[in-house]
């Protein structure tokens, strides 16, 4: 992760180039900004929604709030 300051980031806005990962951004030497391609900002948001997903889904099986692949077929023929 390549790190600048943020006179930087304001320089030299128009033309990053942020294909080796993001730019850590710091003022007065403290981190302030990470900045991410869009890409790798999709992907992170992709991996955060399924991991809630996980989550989701282990509660379900806790509280055995489950039905068989049958049962499900059935409630979707219903809908």
């Amino acid at each position: 992760m390549e790190i600048q300051t943020l006179s930087y980031l304001k320089q030299n806005a128009a033309k990053l180039d942020l294909e080796d990962g993001p730019l850590r951004i710091t003022q007065h030497g403290l981190p302030v900004y990470r900045i991410y391609s869009e890409q790798e900002a999709q992907m992170r948001d992709e991996g955060i929604a399924l991991l809630k997903l996980c989550l989701m889904a282990e509660s379900d099986i806790r509280e055995e709030k489950t039905m068989t692949p049958e049962e499900a077929l059935e409630r979707l023929k219903s809908e």
